[in-house]
């Protein structure tokens, strides 16, 4: 195996349990590449390169004595809302933060498994917006077209991943942010179920809004990294029943029904599908039929949906805020946002918590008549860097309203959904599709995902190396 960039993880998995290549040799590659790209991709908060290369000796010492783990050796890295021992978790906001005293429960699971954690990626503050920027980290930009957001808020785990960096990360989900980078940058995303992938130390994030999930350039890869960062600490809420879905790659998914969702949910602001983003969802919709499945025009009772959404999302960025130690620092919008969350705290979170067992039945039944759902991820392709970030708080809602409308209603359900690559609009720039399910569909969303990438192979597609690289011959 040659130990460029294009090694994915399960390659480099079994390239190193093969002895072809050590975890050493793979995570100096990582660090270099970072290094090349940190000045102008900048997708790392924290580059941990002493620990790293610690973690991978010891690795190599377990792979020479005949240890096997799913990842023994292979970087990865996690987003920066992600506790790692010995890291600060400043989860995009400014100031010094303590490092952390031990592993959340993903992170922990991840080592269990051999993973080499390399770094933790650049998100927004507290992972509210569809870009990654702003004044604690700077620019974050995708590898794509570095005139342009990557998305968020996982935008630098999507961007380390789209540049390979690295094979692949962990992200978090709260209103598409696994998806809606993915979508951005050319990438698999999935968002699992609720649970799936614990948020330990907090049994919920964001209300329950918000899971942990997984980003990388192909299914299979994006499975395997789920599996190893799935399960549950003891006292998590949500607990769902384990799924294998490394197990559903490959899987012939059978003829499904698939309804192809173009309607934006109500919001209060006005969304609409741009042209050519539609154009790129309805190839895939022709392409998912010429594969045998089923696919008709139909729209989910989403109803309300929206006003279960808002007092979930502000009260527990209410609660972020609440823990902030630097509350002065942050932005106006946040600071806006959570006095929000603190008026509907009470009775208003209580009926938007209690709303979701009428929803689950009403769009439960909709998956009565279709398998799954085939919707934009974006109903545009990424904004240009700097767009939002000078935004008031309305002008932010409108904007982010207008560019992805499509992505939150499953945080709410706390459903399964994957990001799957559409193509490429306008001057070269990706947008998605999502596969939707209900609960603890992901093996059906991924032997789906799978089957198309099989046909169109969007994984052979990389981002022009001279746009990425200060430092070309690293990358």
């Amino acid at each position: 195996m040659s130990h460029d960039r294009s090694a994915g993880l399960a390659e480099s998995a079994r390239a190193l349990a093969d002895g072809e290549v050590t975890s050493r040799a793979l995570v100096e590659r990582a660090l270099e590449r970072i290094a090349s790209t940190q000045g102008t991709l900048n997708a790392f908060r924290v580059v941990r390169a002493e620990a790293a290369l610690a973690e991978a000796e010891a690795a190599d010492k377990e792979l020479a004595a005949g240890v096997r783990k799913p990842l023994l050796g292979v970087p990865v890295a996690v987003k920066d809302d992600m506790d790692v021992a010995g890291e600060p978790t400043a989860f995009g906001c400014r100031g010094e933060f303590p490092a952390v005293a031990r592993d959340g429960e993903a992170v922990r699971r991840l080592r269990a498994s051999g993973a080499v954690v390399i770094g933790k990626t650049n998100t927004c503050e507290f992972g509210q917006w569809p870009f990654t920027e702003g004044p604690a980290f700077g620019v974050t930009r995708n590898p794509w077209s570095a005139e342009h957001t990557p998305g968020g808020s996982s935008g630098g785990s999507a961007a380390a991943v789209a540049a390979g960096l690295v094979p692949a990360a962990l992200g978090s989900d709260g209103a598409g942010s696994v998806r809606i980078p993915a979508s951005w940058t050319h990438l698999i995303g999935i968002k699992p179920q609720r649970g799936r992938v614990s948020t330990w130390p907090r049994g919920e994030s964001f209300q329950g809004i918000t899971v942990n999930g997984t980003l990388a350039r192909t299914v299979a890869d994006a499975a395997l990294l789920l599996d190893a960062a799935s399960g549950n600490h003891d006292l998590d809420p949500h607990r769902p029943p384990a799924v294998d879905a490394s197990g559903a790659v490959g899987r012939d998914p059978g003829r499904l029904r698939i309804a192809l969702a173009l309607k934006p949910p109500f919001t209060a602001l006005p969304a609409r599908l741009q042209p050519d983003v539609r154009a790129k969802v309805l190839e895939l919709a022709e392409k998912l039929a010429a594969l045998g499945h089923t696919v008709e025009e139909a729209d989910p009772p989403y109803g309300q949906i929206g006003l279960t959404f808002i007092p979930r999302a502000t009260a527990g960025l209410a609660e972020r805020v609440g823990e902030a130690p630097f509350p002065a620092l942050l932005d106006r919008r946040t600071r806006d946002a959570a006095r929000l969350g603190r008026l509907l705290g009470g009775a208003p979170l209580r009926a938007a918590r209690r709303a979701e067992t009428v929803l689950h039945r009403r769009i439960g039944g909709f998956f009565s008549s279709y398998d799954v759902m085939l919707a934009p991820t974006t109903a545009a392709p990424p904004p240009r860097i700097g767009s939002m970030l000078g935004l008031g708080g309305l002008a932010t809602d409108r904007a982010m309203i207008a560019a992805c409308p499509y992505a939150w209603p499953w945080n709410v359900l706390g459903w399964p959904g994957v990001n799957v690559p559409a193509g490429f609009v306008g001057d070269g720039l990706p947008v998605g599709a999502q596969l939707l399910g209900p609960a603890n569909s992901e093996p059906l969303l991924v032997s789906l995902a799978a089957q198309l990438e099989a046909e169109l192979r969007w994984h052979e597609a990389w981002p022009p190396v001279r746009r990425i690289a200060t430092d070309s011959p690293a990358v």
